[in-house]
């Protein structure tokens, strides 16, 4: 399987810190982010690899050349003038007959590269977008996925205000099926998350593979402070899924939301006061923030699975706000007591989830 990375943005949220450096060249640890992605597809075999470039590219091709000193093979395409994430894809579509990987050049990442490709070719699948939950989901662009992980639904930033989604973002790595390259216009600047991906929705079958493992954009001057202590932390090197992770397991109610009695309305959802603040500091250190939370009102007819997982979403986007985030939501809908007026009878079982 052949790789894309792209690494041609100017990067004009980290000018400041490195004035003249391509954002994918940006320090973590000492090594360029781009030198950490190209090592990770080494690492599971990907050897094949093609670098689109554009703003101070020489910098970019003088420190990798052909790839040689890192035990792969590098091939490069300089666009002429900005094409978005999408654009360069395009002019090198004779070069990618079968399916590929893509990842944005400045996001860091230590994940299972090979689990993500067997998910992607298990579910058949045309395009496969790694998904996180992040901290900033309200500048983020979002996805949305049924119960099979198909993807539903785009929400390109900046949201609607008073809009409440999943904190499901689009990490910038994806496994795309050359079935895709048809939908992309040639010498046409588009963004694969705002432009190209909510088209396909409906026409190919596009697939989000969720994963707790670490993936942070160093886009802000800010961010890549934080991935660099991330990085001195060890905590980029444990959050592989190789390695066994530290949990903690939050109830909802009373917890993270004020308590209301069987609440069923998102009008009613309110958080703790501190609550965010407490959920960040877990984030912060490396252990998974999960909430498992008995919701009892579905079995009894006072919402639907849908309207509990809106509330949920309100929930995920409130946190978000506070720089907060949940790595993943379980909860039981069922109840035991069957046989009352009103009741929403296949919820009314004696279930294993609690």
């Amino acid at each position: 399987m052949k790789a894309v990375i792209l690494a041609g943005g100017k990067g004009t949220r980290l000018s400041s810190a490195l004035p003249n450096l391509p954002k994918p060249m940006a320090p973590v640890g000492g090594v360029p982010v781009l030198e950490h992605q190209i090592r990770l597809l080494k690492t599971y075999g990907i050897q094949d690899i093609i670098i689109i470039t554009g703003f101070e590219a020489t910098v970019i091709e003088n420190y990798f050349k052909r790839g040689e000193s890192f035990g792969v093979a590098i091939r490069y395409y300089r666009e002429p003038q900005p094409l978005g994430t999408t654009g360069g894809i395009k002019e090198i579509a004779s070069f990618l007959k079968e399916d590929f990987i893509v990842l944005y050049g400045d996001v860091m990442v230590n994940m299972d590269l090979q689990r993500l490709i067997n998910f992607h070719l298990n579910q058949g699948s045309d395009c496969t977008l790694v998904l996180h939950a992040n901290d900033h989901p309200f500048d983020s662009d979002l996805v949305e996925i049924d119960e099979t992980c198909q993807i539903v639904n785009f929400h390109p930033k900046p949201h609607a205000l008073g809009s409440y989604h999943k904190n499901l973002v689009n990490a910038g790595i994806y496994v795309i099926s050359p079935k895709v390259l048809p939908y992309i216009q040639q010498r046409v600047a588009a963004d694969f998350g705002r432009d190209l991906f909510p088209r396909l929705v409906h026409k190919v079958k596009m697939y989000g593979y969720v994963t707790a493992e670490y993936l942070k954009d160093i886009g802000t001057p800010e961010r890549l402070q934080e991935v660099n202590r991330d990085k001195e932390r060890g905590i980029i090197d444990q959050q592989h899924r190789k390695n066994k992770r530290p949990a903690i397991f939050l109830d909802r109610d009373g917890i993270i939301n004020r308590e209301v009695g069987l609440l069923h309305n998102i009008n009613d959802f309110e958080l703790q006061p501190d609550a965010a603040s407490a959920i960040k500091k877990i984030n912060e250190s490396g252990y998974l923030t999960i909430v498992v939370t008995n919701q009892s009102v579905v079995a009894r007819n006072l919402c639907s699975k849908t309207e509990l997982e809106t509330i949920h979403n309100k929930m995920e986007t409130l946190l978000g706000n506070q720089r907060a985030k949940l790595d993943a939501i379980y909860y039981c809908p069922h109840h035991p007591d069957a046989g009352y007026p009103g009741e929403n009878a296949a919820y009314k079982i004696d279930c294993s989830c609690r």
